[in-house]
């Protein structure tokens, strides 16, 4: 009996995981290959305000009609494309491959008072629409008023420009022609023309008209990753000179009071990191969540780079929520590095409760991730917008979490723990903790943790507002090799800020230096949500409650996630550091 449970529940978990990832293999628009007068289907999505990017209803929220052809209902076909709100509905148009049409009335919108009054707000608002044609998205906007904005007019007439190579779309323009002044009571007819053009542009090309080079690939950019490098030689100069003269000088005088008799040591003036030798590798104060972020961030850490990776060999941007996707495909996978880091050092500390040291760092992330969604979720339902995740959604991700992502994180614990889980200190820890003495107020740990972020923020600040820009804007991020850059650089600049501070609290005689290099590092993540408020009031027009939950709550979730990563980054390079200035002294 438990071997079929055993088969049942990967058999689960497998079918779980392909619910990520986008299928392949079908006809027409999934394999974007087509027959002479096959149908085209133009697939209506979402319509909202233009500065709300994320504030999205269904198309036919608005009272737009439908055309006469048979419906054809559309799913969700990846989990990321659930969760971003896309919502296509078929339009009713007939359109054939490489058969024009010449302007026909497709519907007709009996325009009462409450159909203005909706036409209306939308266009006092800025809506626009988008709509998809064998997954190339066009955008066009409802209406516009005049310039007293007394009367509004409607653009009724969707003229289509369809661009092929051989039997593929490469390239889709529309034109909104066709304005009707709005009037109550009044009957306004739809139309649409098609027409078909042979164009040069390959398929595989065929979203670069979509990118925007020119925002990207400014020299501020190239010059910002210039200054960023810079900072890193600049920093990894000045860590190796300082630490390596000092450490030179205090292995020095730690080696002259060996060769003192008791009598002349007792007499001297001690000071120093040799001190708190048999205190620095005591365990944290709250190992159980301290072991937790030292795993929550390895992981995040590790989700980053192959998704960057992936999305640089791969153009995940031409796929509906495939950056979404993949993004959570990975994040289960790598489910063994959350608690091989998180459990091995929790072991290293001490701890005995792993059991619950692993759900902890099993769901530390997924749990701050889906309250903020679930939050939002709520404000988003009251606005009956497309943003609502499904209830199927939820239970997908539910499922996600204990089948795959709590199952792997037992296996990464329960190896961390066997394979690097003895605690191989290279000096022994004292049983009554040294006091710590009075010191300068600025190497209070707190001044430290404020302080450290501030070099990592500095050396990334200028990449925030490109991504910011990509996700909030109407912008596709592509360039992924500058952002693989800058992960390297922030790394450096973390190791090498968190040994600072660290060496600096060590020499003061304070052996808390385990939260200190975590926060300190960690730090970053106030400076870029402070950030995101600047971004807010200064960079976009954005307005309303839901965008701006949706904004503060995601950009709190992105800054948290950030902030963990850099403080296991900062912790793991100052763990290493410690380690080899404790193993090279001689230690009575």
């Amino acid at each position: 009996m438990e071997p079929r449970r055993g088969v049942a529940r990967a058999a689960a978990a497998v079918v779980l995981l392909l619910l990520l990832l986008p299928p392949r293999g079908r006809a027409d628009e999934h394999d974007h290959t087509y027959q002479d007068k096959e149908e085209v289907v133009l697939w209506m999505n979402t319509v909202g305000p233009y500065h709300n990017r994320q504030e999205t209803y269904k198309y036919f929220s608005l009272p737009f009609c439908v055309g006469s052809k048979k419906s054809i209902s559309h799913y969700h076909e990846t989990l990321g494309e659930a969760l971003q709100g896309v919502e296509l509905e078929f339009s009713g148009l007939d359109i054939k491959f490489k058969a024009d049409d010449v302007q026909t009335n497709y519907c007709e919108i009996d325009l009462d008072k409450a159909k203005r009054d909706a036409f209306v707000y939308a266009i006092k608002n800025h809506y626009w629409y988008q709509m998809y044609i064998d997954d190339l998205p066009i955008w066009g906007i409802v209406g516009e008023a005049d310039e007293d904005a007394e009367d509004y007019y409607l653009w009724t007439y969707k003229r289509l420009e369809i661009g092929f190579n051989g039997n593929r779309i490469v390239d889709v323009n529309l034109t909104s022609e066709g304005k009707v002044k709005l009037i109550a009571n009044t009957k306004i007819s739809m139309s649409y023309s098609v027409k078909w053009k042979k164009s040069d542009i390959k398929f595989e090309d065929r979203f670069d008209k979509y990118l925007d080079p020119s925002f990207f690939q400014h020299r501020i950019h190239w010059f910002s990753i210039f200054n960023s490098f810079m900072m890193v030689i600049f920093l990894v100069g000045l860590v190796s000179m300082i630490l390596m003269r000092t450490l030179r000088k205090d292995y020095a005088r730690y080696s002259k009071e060996e060769e003192m008799d008791d009598m002349d040591r007792d007499l001297g003036d001690e000071y120093g990191w040799k001190q708190v030798h048999g205190d620095v590798f005591r365990p944290s104060s709250h190992p159980l969540i301290f072991s937790s972020l030292i795993g929550s961030g390895c992981q995040i850490f590790a989700v980053s780079f192959i998704v960057i990776i992936v999305a640089m060999i791969e153009d995940l941007y031409t796929e509906r929520g495939s950056m979404l996707s993949t993004a959570i495909f990975v994040y289960a996978a790598t489910s063994p590095v959350n608690g091989y880091f998180g459990g091995s050092l929790y072991a290293r500390q001490g701890g005995r409760r792993w059991i619950k040291q692993m759900f902890v760092g099993a769901f530390l992330v997924p749990a701050m991730v889906c309250g903020t969604a679930f939050f939002i979720n709520f404000i988003a339902i009251y606005y009956h917008a497309s943003r609502a995740i499904p209830f199927g959604t939820m239970v997908a991700v539910c499922c996600i979490c204990f089948f795959v992502i709590l199952p792997l994180n037992l296996v990464g614990t329960i190896l961390g723990r066997n394979l690097s889980g003895q605690p191989n200190f290279p000096c022994r820890v004292n049983a009554v903790p040294r006091p710590i003495p009075e010191k300068k107020w600025f190497m209070e740990p707190a001044v430290i943790v404020c302080l450290g972020g501030i070099l990592p923020f500095g050396s990334i600040f200028i990449e925030m507002y490109f991504i910011f820009t990509s996700f909030w804007a109407y912008k596709i991020y592509y360039v992924y090799g500058f952002m693989m850059l800058v992960l390297v650089i922030l790394c450096i600049v973390t190791v090498c800020v968190t040994i600072v501070c660290t060496y600096f609290l060590l020499n003061a005689e304070d052996y808390r230096w385990q939260w200190t290099s975590f926060l300190s590092a960690a730090s970053t993540a106030i400076y870029v949500y402070m950030y995101s408020f600047y971004y807010y009031f200064f960079k976009t027009k954005m307005y309303g409650l839901f965008q701006t939950a949706f904004y503060f709550g995601y950009m709190a979730v992105f800054s948290t996630a950030l902030g963990i990563m850099c403080g296991a980054i900062g912790y793991m390079g100052t763990s290493a550091f410690v380690r080899k200035i404790y193993t090279n002294v001689k230690i009575d």
